[in-house]
């Protein structure tokens, strides 16, 4: 081609529009759902903040509130999802070393989190010679709460390294070496012996690849290391785990089989001479969500740990950790359901179609007062529990009794009902909602796992069963916390009285374990929502939840429902 044929054809773009390649304004798409604060726009958690009187923490979690729904924050979690842990299991020079390498976006997360107190706030509000301060566990939850909407894969060692304390107390000579370690402020991701860094985190691992949830069948056996044996004597333990969370910890919880039993012991991450305790990372496992997150699959190779509890009682020893754990679960589940019924919310107030927005469409408005609905009882449930925890930490036997039985169903319905909610939340974006660009689709995939961990869904309502007939005073307790509300709705005391009476029945029990729990767990959000509640929700719920004609998918409330009071109650100020 001649020069001056091509000096022609390069003629021709200035007749383009001066946008270049723009063919057409972009126009009725929602914003990024950034820029407020979760906590201070959430009327909700700001009351149950009033009510449980944690205003010695309002500060902080305005300051979590802000961070967790910042644009910053969200570039992180995105950052920290997409460029993944790896396995570094040498060094250069052919050392094992294993060893996990985040991205840093990772790490800027986990130390935003750590400085708020989100995995140590329970345990260091109240110190020996200071006043006390009321909701300890309660304001703790709010943090876990308000950091599930921001991102969810650092919430895993945050909220073991919170649940490890009881555990460790069970010793007191470890518990006063390692404790001010974990209930540190200061994140330090760095490979290194206790000694040598500011704070660490505590990773937990029961699961066996034969065992599964059968902790009596652990194969992985520990020996002591001298002649004499005892809690504060040396341990040596062969054996693998099958699911080995977050293996970058300092600490860890673990399960091992001795002549008297199945035993729990605590290992160090690395040995005071800077090598790594002897536990081989075989790799990490590949999620279908919780990327951000390392899992493994480990070896012990004569791992150094110390005895946590009685020898042969390790089953009995790890539940005090277990029990904080699910606890932490239904709370994050909550909060996961509030970070996808919030931007379900955002979206539909900026989106429009057939000339109004989404939210005026009288459907979708149906939907997302259903999914408000729901999203509220699961808040206030969790909430109740912790609150319960707190009481219990004061003495209190009834809420001691509250706690063992309603932990488990609070966490066996929350993470049910988180799956349901994300998916319609995501349902409302449309296609939107299905690209891995925005957050929809990172929040539905790590939806189903909370139902897992600390027990999948079978485990812990066969939990609820045996809390049931071991402590029949956890029934009373129980049934005296739902009937506070007794009388103030008809549907309510018919939907307790069901309950007594499914619960009375003896046959084929474990059978129908899941539909006594879901009746306990219905009940008792019932009877919340009825105490704490404005009457529309209250209503609502009582009428989709407790009566016969209850939809069985999200957007089926009746009419007479106020749903413009319910979505206003759950949209961000």
């Amino acid at each position: 081609m001649s020069a001056d044929i091509f000096a022609r054809l390069l003629s021709v773009p200035r007749a383009l529009p001066p946008d270049g390649y723009a063919t057409h304004e972009v126009m009725n798409q929602a914003t990024p759902f950034t820029g407020h604060n979760a906590f201070t726009a959430d009327r909700l958690l700001t009351e149950i903040a009033e009510r449980e009187k944690i205003a010695w923490a309002a500060e902080r979690l305005a300051e979590t509130g802000r961070t967790v729904a910042s644009a910053h924050v969200a570039g992180l979690a995105r950052d920290a999802n997409r460029h993944t842990p790896e396995l570094r299991s040498h060094d250069r020079f052919g050392n094992r070393i294993d060893q996990i390498e985040f991205h840093p976006a990772w790490h800027e997360l986990m130390s935003l989190a750590v400085n708020h107190g989100t995995h140590s706030l329970s345990w260091t509000a109240n110190k020996p010679g200071t006043a006390n301060k009321p909701g300890a566990h309660v304001a703790r939850g709010m943090l876990s709460y308000l950091w599930n909407q921001g991102e969810n894969g650092i919430c895993c060692p945050l909220g073991m390294t919170y649940s490890a304390v009881p555990a460790l107390r069970l010793q007191a000579d470890l518990a006063a070496i390692w404790e001010p370690f974990i209930l540190s402020t200061r994140y330090d991701p760095t490979p290194a012996p206790m000694h040598r860094k500011t704070g660490g985190t505590v990773g937990m691992t029961l699961t066996e690849k034969q065992a599964g949830s059968d902790l009596r069948a652990t194969q992985t056996t520990a020996r002591p290391a001298t002649s004499r044996r005892g809690p504060s004597e040396a341990y040596l333990i062969d054996g693998h785990k099958w699911f080995f969370s977050a293996p970058q910890s300092d600490l860890f919880v673990t399960l091992a089989q001795t002549d008297r039993g199945p035993s729990c012991f605590l290992l160090p991450g690395w040995l005071p001479d800077g090598s790594r305790n002897r536990l081989q990372i075989q790799r990490l496992k590949d999620k279908c969500g919780n990327k951000s997150n390392a899992s493994s699959e480990i070896e012990y190779r004569g791992a150094l740990g110390w005895l946590l509890g009685e020898e042969g009682q390790g089953i009995k020893a790890a539940l005090a950790m277990t029990h904080l754990t699910r606890l932490d679960f239904a709370i994050g589940s909550a909060g996961l359901m509030r970070r996808a019924l919030s931007e379900a919310i955002h979206h539909a107030c900026g989106r429009r179609a057939f000339q109004k927005a989404l939210i005026d469409q009288p459907l979708m408005r149906n939907v997302i007062a259903d999914m408000a609905i729901e999203v509220e009882a699961a808040t206030l449930l969790a909430f109740r529990l912790a609150r319960a925890v707190d009481d219990a930490a004061d003495g209190d036997a009834t809420a001691r009794h509250l706690v063992r039985i309603g932990t488990p169903i609070a966490k066996f319905w929350n993470c049910k009902r988180v799956v349901g909610v994300v998916h319609e939340a995501l349902e409302c974006h449309g296609g939107n909602g299905f690209i891995e660009e925005g957050p929809m689709a990172r929040l539905y995939r790590e939806a189903p796992l909370n139902g897992i961990w600390e027990g999948a869904g079978n485990v812990v309502a066969l939990d609820v069963l045996r809390a049931a007939a071991k402590t029949p005073d956890a029934v009373a307790a129980f049934i005296g916390e739902v009937r506070i509300a007794k009388g103030a709705d008809k549907r309510l005391d018919r939907g307790v009285d069901r309950l007594e009476a499914e619960l009375q029945r003896p046959e084929e029990r474990e059978a129908r374990v899941r539909r006594i729990v879901e009746q306990m767990a219905v009940t008792l959000q019932a009877s919340l929502l009825i105490r704490h509640s404005p009457h529309a929700m209250a209503d609502a719920f009582c009428a989709t939840r407790l009566d016969a004609d209850g939809s069985s998918v999200y957007g089926g409330l009746p009419l007479g429902i106020d749903q413009r009071a319910i979505i206003e109650r759950a949209q961000v100020l």
